[in-house]
C-alpha cells in the first residue's frame, strides 16, 4: 500500500491592496485522480471559506490598517491544497479562505468593498481551475509528487497575474468603467466554471 499526505498551503497567503490614494519521464499512469469527498466549509475566527451566499462584509475585515501604504484597504486570501495517495490513487482537498485578522479596511464603502470581494472570487475561480486540473490528472507513481506541484504552482501563479491585472486595469477600483466590467466578467467566470465549485 502506498501512502502518501502532503500540504501545500502556508506558504501562499496572498494580499492585495485596494484603492490605494493617487500617486504619480512519463510511465503509464495507475489510476485517474480523483477528488475525496467534498468539504464541509465552515466559517472559524479567522478565516472565511469562499461560499456563494455568504459575501464580504466590513466586518471581516480585523485586521489592524496599515497606515504607512497608499491602500485603503487589504484583502488577504489563500489558495490551498492537502492530497494523499492510498492504493495508487490520489486524493485531494483544495481551501479558498478570506483571512480576517490580515485583511483591513481604512475608507468602508460598498464599491470598496466590491472591489475586495472581486479579489476574493478570483482566488474562487482558480480554486476550481486547480479542481478541473487535478481531476483530469492521470496518476503517475513516479512522478506524482512533482506532477501535482508543478500543477499548483502554475495555478498560483496563473491566479496572481489575474489578481495583478485586476488591480492594474482597474486602477485599485479607481477606474469605475474598468472596475463594472471586471466585476461582470469575474461574475461570468464564476458561472462558467460552476461545475468545479464543489471540489472537496
Amino acid at each position: 500500500m502506498l501512502f502518501f499526505r502532503h500540504l501545500l498551503t502556508a506558504a501562499f497567503l496572498v494580499q492585495f491592496s485596494g484603492l490605494p490614494l493617487p500617486k504619480e519521464e512519463a510511465a503509464a499512469p495507475v489510476a485517474l485522480a480523483r477528488p475525496s469527498l467534498p468539504a464541509v466549509r465552515s466559517e472559524d475566527q479567522e478565516y472565511i471559506p469562499w461560499i456563494d451566499d455568504r459575501r464580504l462584509l466590513w466586518e471581516d475585515f480585523q485586521g489592524e490598517p496599515k497606515r504607512n501604504t497608499d491602500a485603503v484597504a487589504s484583502t488577504s486570501t489563500s489558495l490551498g491544497i492537502a492530497y494523499q495517495v492510498k492504493n495508487s490513487s490520489l486524493t485531494y482537498q483544495i481551501t479558498c479562505k478570506f483571512s480576517k485578522i490580515k485583511s483591513w479596511g481604512l475608507v468602508k464603502t460598498d464599491y470598496i468593498l466590491a472591489h475586495e470581494q472581486g479579489h476574493f472570487d478570483i482566488t474562487e475561480l482558480y480554486a476550481r481551475k486547480l479542481h478541473q486540473e487535478l481531476q483530469d490528472y492521470r496518476f503517475n507513481k513516479r512522478t506524482f509528487r512533482k506532477d501535482v506541484n508543478d500543477i499548483y504552482q502554475r495555478i498560483v501563479k496563473e491566479k496572481e497575474a489575474f489578481q495583478a491585472a485586476y488591480d492594474g486595469q482597474t486602477d485599485h477600483s479607481r477606474n469605475r468603467k474598468q472596475q463594472m466590467q471586471w466585476l461582470e466578467k469575474i461574475g461570468k467566470l464564476l458561472e462558467e466554471t460552476a461545475d468545479y465549485s464543489a471540489y472537496p
